[in-house]
């Protein structure tokens, strides 16, 4: 007689997955069954759109486990925030947790303002958004890319930060964090260098209440808390384009 043999890791997380697929769930999803490393992302499956109303005007990009994008729903109610994220499981992790928040507070309607989807923003960024649509742009704890010939894949470039200048609306703000000063210094500098951008005076930075939320409720953010690490932030504004001669 052959004894069953226990399910693997890959079927317990389909198993979790798939029971948690219905609108009406209000538990949280559990991270562990939904981790997944960038370069294991599969296909995006092709679904059709809901057409909407309005635009969206806040992205995070790399939105990671959607800690951040929870945070400012209730302190950005008036704007349509998108969370962006390459891996397809945690993708499905944020949109089940925002589904899960939806229904914990179907009272008072929080939640409805936000929203995630899979995507390759180093790609196709400029596809998502129109010219000048986005009011704020947050990149939280991006991979550092540590070595010489992988910085061509940081999230901050020269080709990026026009791409960048192109989706956002002149005035408004890019919000960088990391735990790792290079890349912050990094970050900084290619900004700073981009005729399309401003640094964000250290006292404006301190009372945007953003930045304040960023500091504390990405998952990134709280590890490096907890190992009392330290945090880089600059903000950046984005400048009127010249006019034509």
């Amino acid at each position: 007689m052959t004894s069953q043999q226990p399910p693997t890791k890959r079927q317990k997380r389909e198993e979790y997955r798939n029971a948690h697929k219905g609108e009406g769930l209000d538990e949280l999803p559990k991270k562990r069954f939904y981790r997944q490393r960038p370069e294991q992302s599969e296909e995006t499956p092709k679904s059709k759109p809901r057409p909407i109303d309005r635009e969206v005007t806040v992205a995070d990009i790399g939105c990671g486990f959607g800690g951040l994008l929870v945070a400012l729903a209730p302190k950005l109610p008036e704007e349509l925030i998108i969370g962006m994220e390459i891996r397809m499981q945690v993708t499905e992790f944020v949109q089940d947790r925002i589904k899960a928040l939806r229904n914990q507070s179907s009272a008072s309607g929080l939640y409805q303002n936000i929203a995630c989807l899979r995507a390759n923003t180093m790609k196709f960024l400029p596809n998502f958004f129109k010219k000048a649509q986005l009011t704020k742009i947050f990149l939280c704890f991006p991979d550092p890319h540590f070595k010489a010939r992988k910085h061509k894949a940081r999230i901050v470039s020269p080709t990026l930060n026009s791409e960048y200048a192109f989706v956002m609306k002149p005035g408004g703000i890019v919000y960088t964090i990391t735990d790792v000063e290079d890349l912050h210094k990094w970050m900084a500098q290619h900004f700073e260098e981009h005729p399309s951008f401003e640094r964000v005076r250290k006292e404006e930075e301190c009372e945007d209440e953003c930045v304040k939320t960023m500091m504390v409720e990405t998952e990134e953010g709280k590890k490096v808390e907890r190992n009392k690490g330290e945090k880089f932030v600059a903000c950046f504004r984005r400048l009127e384009d010249p006019p034509w001669p």
